[in-house]
């Protein structure tokens, strides 16, 4: 089925037909909302990474395209090995050959995968090229944050990546233990429910794809408001691992399609996101209180800021002995003509 059904009565948006395939080219290639929008979130990344590495971090337009290239290759064969992986004893993915590991447009890619190839790439080619890989890494979270609430979107399109059921109570799981929450009339989660024909059918549920786009895009701004305040190379880094870490790890435990850990009722990408919150946060913590005691490690001066910087004068005092110094020098210059000239005539006169 090509078209998705979703709704947002809380919203006032009543029934939505979406069609998953924007357009086909030569009347057979289908080219889907989900590969547009994925798209869209690698290239606004890419023009966010190089406006930022030439306005604070010096790094040249080529080489960020030289590390991007590898990056995003590196990305999407991470996304798609993690959740190969991952499912490989789930009982429900089978894969008999080659083209089955590698067939990503049947779906099946993870965000965390794709972190973890493209900052293996990020590391091999900053090493290659000689720049800083934390500054780099600096550079890219930003840009990688805004690419993943655009991403969202895509499953929005696909009607997928939806959360549990919306009644009176909703089911959230954390590290294997189940809560349930009041959602109904009056609630946030009654509010912002989703119409939709998911994993039990005709029902409402939780928009996860909205809550983590929005998570995102808070910290995208929080990130670039705080990029020209940073005070070592890798802290936008940290904050990055942290915000995400923590969001991704309640948003998790309302989803319907989590990957577990074999033999485990664990959530993969809740358990990831948990140590990306604890190790993040920690890091941050003890580095903040390296820089109470001495000065920054690396501190960041924004180039345009460099730029404008007026330019310091000489003292005054500098400038008067410069002054006295030429005057002197010109003086012992006139006397030596002189003295020249009266030798030369006084040769003549005895001529």
């Amino acid at each position: 089925m090509n078209t998705t059904v979703v709704g947002f009565p809380g919203l006032g948006i009543e029934k939505l037909e979406l069609d998953k395939v924007a357009f086909t080219l030569f009347g057979k290639a289908e080219v889907r909302w989900y590969g547009i929008l994925i798209t869209l979130g690698i290239v606004l990344a890419f023009l966010y990474v190089m406006w930022r590495g030439v306005r604070n971090e010096g790094v040249k337009t080529d080489d960020v395209i030289d590390v991007g290239i590898f990056t995003v290759i590196a990305g999407i064969i991470g996304a798609r090995l993690y959740y190969v992986l991952t499912t490989l004893n789930d009982g429900k993915h089978v894969y008999e050959s080659f083209l089955d590991v590698i067939a990503i447009w049947n779906g099946g890619i993870a965000v965390y995968g794709s972190i973890i190839g493209g900052a293996i790439a990020i590391i091999i080619v900053t090493h290659i090229k000689k720049i800083n890989t934390l500054k780099f890494c600096d550079m890219v979270v930003p840009g990688l944050i805004l690419a993943q609430a655009v991403g969202r979107w895509g499953n929005f399109f696909n009607g997928e990546a939806h959360g549990s059921i919306i009644t009176e109570t909703t089911a959230f799981d954390f590290l294997g233990f189940e809560f349930l929450l009041p959602s109904g009339e009056g609630t946030l989660f009654h509010t912002l429910r989703m119409w939709l024909f998911g994993t039990a059918g005709w029902s409402y549920y939780h928009p996860t794809f909205l809550y983590e786009s929005v998570w995102c895009l808070l910290g995208f701004a929080l990130l670039t408001a705080f990029y020209s305040h940073k005070k070592f190379h890798g802290q936008v880094f940290l904050m990055y691992c942290t915000w995400y870490g923590f969001g991704r790890m309640f948003i998790e435990g309302f989803r319907t399609d989590s990957l577990y850990i074999p033999g485990t009722s664990l959530r993969i990408s809740q358990c990831v996101g948990l140590v990306c919150f604890l190790v993040g946060g920690a890091l941050l913590s003890v580095f903040w209180i390296k820089l109470r005691k001495n000065p920054p490690i690396s501190p960041v001066i924004p180039k345009v800021a460099a730029e404008s910087a007026p330019v310091e004068e000489a003292p005054v005092e500098e400038a008067a002995v410069e002054e006295k110094t030429a005057e002197a020098l010109g003086a012992e210059a006139s006397e030596d003509e002189e003295q020249v000239t009266m030798e030369e005539e006084k040769n003549g006169d005895e001529n």
